[in-house]
């Protein structure tokens, strides 16, 4: 009996196929999904027998990849989409949406779950890549439990161990408030003298609903928030950035003062225990320029950080704002800044009330997408007044025509549509770009090229912006040459800027060798390998195994036939300018003394991506780049691509920064702040058997205010 109910679990559920008719324009279309056995299955309604035969099936195996692409909205409605597609064709694709972002979480944790399983390496080797049913009944894709008490604590703790930023000053309707620690050195020369006040409360209401409130521009947000007016969303740039103006009215400020408006780049991501994270930060749009009778502030950093408590039922809120409020009296500041600050922190209060008052049960979807959908309609429709078709937010905007070798592609349903295939406009297209280290403003021209240009564009996202374009051009000297793993300065002080240092380990949590049955973790105790070398260069284009490259660090090892074996991690973002920040781990013992290690390093490509880890770690910087960031182990093979380089004496991992629509946001801040900030990283191998366990990293570094204008041009190295 047990067997037969484990073998009924299944991942399933209705998703909207988000395609394009012949005209360009997105349209979605209602299908029941289940995802069991390796296979993703599509009905037109819920199969009303385990033997029914769908429309279409999908084999998910080790070449299958998800990404998050965020919300959109077309039609009046929004969607959370995600993204399948195979890393062995990138035109096999299929472009998916869910009524919640719980619910594409769900999925998207599902498919990866069941793509990165050991025995799905056989399917692609075994089996080709073909619509069609799998017969395999032995193995069970489970969905995720999000209000399991116990994994949703490990998941909210932080794999890095920091002291808090943070220290309290008094309690104000029922919130705690928190100013930033004086000796935080960084984040008080950023802000110039404006106070970092943080609001904390208790709202008994779950994360996603509070986050569908704090993301509404509609009438629903006066019910809570007493500073708004009005608001629109002036530019959308994709899936988890967009550039929004707020009116704040005027009756809740000092008599006399004019009333205030804010033109914000806001960013959101969803974390895997549920956690949301809201970004702020001020910006300059040429469509919306300073209004007539308005003051607009400048919001240095801002946000809500929605976690939730009591297995889902109630959130923590955070609320933290540094704003300058652009008052006419110059001795006055400090006290001035600091009450209006505190006021507008008010609204957790009022947002907890709200949620009190309708006993949780406050934002349904059909509110969300009414107000959404009523603030992008308008764009929607002068793009098609304009150019005749509709401007698509995802980064994989390119559809291909679908055949009969391609499965997921089989899944759009193409045998009773047109042939749905993207037609974009021909305008050029200019992203926004941000000014440097105190501006931090972007200007926008949104146009558009040509399918080609669309995605070239999409990743110069991640790039520096163009308050640096001028200091990237700085050329090096003439005379000065340069050799792979010798463009980036050591200083283990950290005094120098621009320059890396080794991280000390014991700031990081790994699992300890009783992790698998108490899910505890520890310090981590020393390396497995020294950070020996690293490189900062610039290029026109991706630069991969630099490690294989002649007169480099690791190829002069080689050379002299030493036993030394050196794992590079090379950090590519790309755009106009490719930026890549290479990190040379060099072991001195055989590979054989660390089994986990050796089956990465001679493994496939599959194992890789299932294992290995980054523990990020933003140790002087501001509060929205340390949110932004986090401190949470994450894997990288799972969140974007990689690509592998092994040689005799090394193995080179490729992080492809440019490929995550949710790391071209993340990496789109950090470079804006980039100088004054001091980056900490660590890397392992994550153990999952008790053969495996305890865990142990590979190595640390520490990056200390790292300046784009000092990275070296790959043509200038001596080669």
């Amino acid at each position: 009996m047990e067997e037969e109910q484990k073998l009924d679990e299944k991942m399933k559920g209705w998703l909207y196929l988000i395609r394009f008719n012949p005209f360009g324009l997105q349209y979605a279309r209602r299908r029941y999904f289940v995802l069991h056995d390796h296979c993703l299955k599509s009905f037109k309604s819920i199969p009303s027998s385990p033997t029914q035969e769908p429309l279409r099936s999908a084999i998910v195996d080790s070449c299958i990849r998800v990404t998050d692409n965020g919300r959109e909205s077309f039609n009046r409605k929004v969607f959370f989409i995600f993204t399948v597609y195979n890393t062995s064709n990138h035109n096999d694709r299929l472009k998916l949406g869910a009524n919640s972002p719980e619910e594409a979480a769900m999925w998207i944790r599902s498919l990866q779950d069941a793509a990165m399983e050991p025995e799905t390496n056989s399917i692609r080797r075994w089996q080709p890549f073909r619509l069609s049913v799998s017969k395999r009944t032995n193995r069970i894709t489970q969905s995720v439990d999000w209000t399991s008490s116990a994994s949703m604590h490990n998941a909210m703790m932080p794999d890095v161990i920091a002291p808090s930023p943070w220290k309290i000053f008094g309690c104000q309707n029922g919130l705690r408030l928190f100013k930033e620690a004086v000796d935080n050195k960084s984040s008080k020369r950023q802000r110039g003298g404006h106070p970092a006040i943080m609001a904390v409360g208790v709202v008994e209401g779950t994360s996603e609903a509070i986050f569908r409130i704090l993301m509404s521009l509609g009438p629903s947000r006066s019910e809570w928030d007493f500073c708004f007016d009005s608001g629109t969303v002036v530019e959308h740039l994709d899936g988890h950035t967009d550039i929004i103006h707020m009116r704040l009215y005027r009756h809740w400020l000092p008599w006399g003062m004019k009333r205030r408006d804010l033109l914000l780049r806001r960013y959101w991501r969803r974390e895997d225990d549920g956690t949301y994270v809201i970004l702020y930060h001020s910006v300059i749009h040429s469509k919306c320029p300073p209004q007539e009778g308005y003051v607009r502030a400048y919001l240095q950093s801002g946000g809500f950080v929605v976690s939730p408590v009591n297995q889902g039922n109630e959130s923590v809120v955070k609320h933290m704002l540094s704003v300058d409020w652009k008052l006419w009296k110059s001795y006055l500041p400090k006290t001035s800044s600091k009450s209006l600050t505190i006021r507008m922190l008010g609204r957790v209060s009022a947002l907890r009330e709200l949620f009190r008052a309708r006993a949780g049960e406050l934002s349904s979807h059909e509110l969300l997408s009414r107000e959404m959908g009523s603030v992008h309609l308008d764009n929607y429709q002068q793009a098609i007044q304009e150019t005749g078709h509709i401007k698509s937010t995802d980064d994989s905007v390119e559809e291909t025509p679908f055949s009969s070798s391609s499965n997921l592609t089989g899944l759009n349903d193409a045998s009773d549509e047109f042939f749905d295939f993207p037609q974009l406009s021909d305008d050029e297209h200019d992203w926004p770009s941000e000014s440097s280290q105190h501006c931090y403003v972007e200007n926008c021209d949104p146009k558009m090229s040509s399918t080609s240009g669309f995605i070239r564009k999409l990743h110069d996202l991640a790039v520096q912006k163009k308050g640096y374009i001028d200091l990237q051009q700085v050329s090096c000297e003439i005379n000065t040459l340069y050799n792979y793993g010798s463009t980036f300065p050591k200083d283990s002080n950290c005094n120098m800027p621009c320059s890396w240092a080794s991280s000390d380990p014991t700031s990081f949590l790994v699992r300890s060798k009783s992790y698998l049955t108490d899910q505890r973790k520890h310090k981590a105790k020393g390396t497995l390998m020294q950070l020996v070398a690293a490189d900062w260069l610039k290029s026109d284009k991706r630069e991969d195994d630099l490690a294989g490259r002649f007169g480099g660090i690791v190829q002069k090892y080689a050379a002299h036939g030493s036993p030394e074996f050196f794992f590079v991690i090379n950090i590519q973002v790309p755009g106009k300018t490719t930026y890549n920040l290479a990190l040379y781990y060099m072991m001195r013992t055989p590979l054989g003394s660390c089994p986990l290690l050796e089956r990465f390093v001679n493994g496939d490509d599959s194992f890789r991506n299932s294992r290995f880890k980054l523990i990020p770690y933003i140790s002087e910087g501001s509060w929205l780049v340390k949110q932004s960031v986090g401190k949470k182990a994450c894997l990288i093979g799972q969140a974007l691509e990689m690509n592998y380089f092994r040689g005799k004496n090394y193995i080179e991992l490729g992080v492809d920064v440019g490929s995550s629509t949710v790391a071209r946001g993340v990496v789109g801040l950090v470079l804006g702040y980039l100088k004054n900030l001091v980056i900490e990283m660590a890397f392992l191998i994550q153990a999952n058997t008790e053969e495996e366990l305890p865990e142990t990293l590979l190595g640390t570094c520490r990056l200390n205010h790292m300046d784009v204008s000092k990275s070296i041009s790959v043509d200038s190295m001596n080669i």
